[in-house]
């Protein structure tokens, strides 16, 4: 079935933005436009609009928890169907955020249109205070036991009225069984939990969320990978200026090379050029 093309608005936060996207039957359920890249749904918004979808979902439970990852070449290489076209046995909502160059710029060439890159890096902090003003409650899966100080000083000097409710530090043992994970996500139910910022690298982090998210009760889980180590100030973010180039991966490959190496300059590759020979419309 042949696609047309229309001028679609896009939300963000209070604006619309007039974009030409391509237009397919049915719209995402987070409800913004989208783009498919390499098999992966990529929706069409801004900090201020992914803030506000995040915000609405953490305070209202009258659908199915909404997901959120960062879409990357590393996503792209170890996750390239799990929330593409093909139906996925889970009711979580993704909302698949642009994050690393080369998908900004692919989604430049196939809209016409330049898009914000929307790391979870980037978005935590807005995210949080979000949280502090609407009184969501929120909690932390991952990262290690050594900077459950360090992070909990962190939210008591940035956030002070936030309610931080707990971080969990599960084994990797026990986040490959079902049982364990089950009882994990009844602890976070249990507590009362609104937004996770999960923390388990990809593609744990994602398939964790896919299967276990309703069962936590929680309305919002983060996939954003080194979040925690950039909050709890273990991982420093690269300047400015080598992010806005493009090269932040080259400055987080000099600070972590035996830990980065593989996925920049073995897996990366190949997933760029799966990248660059996308040029398939997505959901409006």
């Amino acid at each position: 079935m042949a696609m047309r093309v229309a001028t679609t608005p896009v939300l963000t936060g209070r604006r619309s933005i007039p974009v030409r996207v391509p237009v397919a039957p049915r719209p995402t359920p987070v409800g913004f436009p989208a783009i498919t890249i390499a098999d992966t749904l990529v929706h069409l918004t801004d900090a201020a609009g992914a803030r506000e979808a995040i915000a609405d979902a953490a305070r209202s439970r009258t659908s199915s928890p909404l997901a959120v990852a960062s879409v990357n070449l590393d996503h792209i290489h170890h996750l390239p169907s799990l929330h593409g076209d093909a139906p996925v046995a889970s009711a979580t909502r993704w909302m698949n955020l642009i994050d690393g160059a080369p998908i900004a710029r692919q989604a430049l060439r196939m809209t016409g249109t330049p898009w914000p890159r929307l790391a979870g890096s980037d978005l935590i902090t807005g995210i949080l205070t979000d949280a502090q003003a609407s009184g969501s409650r929120v909690a932390v899966l991952g990262g290690s036991d050594e900077i459950r100080g360090a992070l909990t000083r962190r939210f008591t000097t940035d956030w002070p009225t936030m309610t931080f409710v707990g971080h969990w530090t599960p084994t990797r043992d026990a986040l490959s069984s079902r049982e364990s994970s089950l009882a994990l996500a009844a602890e976070i139910r249990a507590a009362g939990v609104d937004i996770i910022i999960v923390c388990l690298g990809k593609p744990r982090q994602e398939k964790w969320i896919n299967d276990y998210a309703e069962a936590t009760g929680a309305g919002v889980l983060l996939a954003f990978g080194a979040v925690v180590d950039f909050l709890a100030g273990r991982v420093s973010r690269a300047p400015h200026w080598v992010s806005a180039a493009g090269f932040e991966w080259m400055w987080r490959l000099v600070l972590e090379p035996r830990r980065l190496a593989r996925r920049y300059l073995i897996e990366g590759p190949p997933a760029y050029l799966a990248v660059r020979r996308s040029s398939r419309p997505g959901r409006a």
